[in-house]
């Protein structure tokens, strides 16, 4: 129930930045559940790869770096899957800073809520 639900709030996490950073498009929920799916795909899969590759960046740029990393998985994903659209790289570096925060908040209000 919590993956379903974690799912669904990801999904209003892309609508959300859609509406808010220019240049980041979502043509509908339909497609921000997928949308939603095909991202942690992509970072559990090659993203895991791309960030152990970059780990030493990551450590120069305190951490910095992985935004670099988070918008190009974003720019994947977005050439994968129609109806989901990235404007170039400074739309996907705006783009994955938002969902990040809104996937941290995510993240916290699922915990709390197991802790009820």
């Amino acid at each position: 129930m919590r993956l379903l639900l974690h799912w669904v709030l990801s999904a209003v996490a892309l609508l959300l930045v859609a509406h808010f950073v220019s240049g980041f498009h979502v043509s509908g929920f339909l497609v921000a559940l997928i949308a939603a799916v095909v991202i942690g795909f992509i970072n559990g899969t090659l993203g895991f790869l791309i960030k152990i590759v970059t780990f030493p960046f990551t450590i120069i740029t305190f951490g910095i770096f992985l935004l670099v990393v988070n918008a190009l998985m974003l720019m994947l994903a977005a050439a994968v899957l129609p109806g989901f659209r990235v404007d170039g790289f400074g739309a996907a570096f705006w783009g994955g800073l938002v969902l990040g925060l809104l996937n941290m908040v995510i993240r916290w209000v699922l915990k709390e809520q197991k802790e009820d």
